[in-house]
């Protein structure tokens, strides 16, 4: 199955929480080291009110996956890319801060 994208680097499969879908804009448009993003599983959670989250959770082959809240549900995000865990987790507390305000 190919995968519908955004500028080819934002893969498209099924639906994205809004508010991320915002921060992964920012992402991708302010950090070229980022290869691709492919948002998965979304869960609805007690605890996703308010501003949008993400954390890293584990690496993976090719970069890391995470998890990210907003909207009273959480979603996955599988993240390619050649930046180290610390480099990405400070690109994704800037991306979500720039929608948050």
């Amino acid at each position: 199955m190919r995968l519908r994208s955004t500028n080819d680097r934002l893969k498209i499969e099924h639906s994205i929480v809004s508010g991320v879908r915002k921060m992964l804009a920012r992402l991708l448009e302010d950090n070229e080291g980022i290869r691709s993003v492919v948002p998965g599983r979304i869960a609805k959670v007690r605890d996703a009110k308010g501003k949008v989250s993400v954390r890293i959770t584990v690496p993976t082959t090719n970069g890391f996956k995470a998890i990210a809240l907003s909207d009273g549900a959480r979603q996955e995000l599988f993240i390619s890319t050649t930046m180290s865990e610390m480099e990405l987790a400070a690109a994704l507390e800037q991306a979500a801060a720039r929608v948050n305000e």
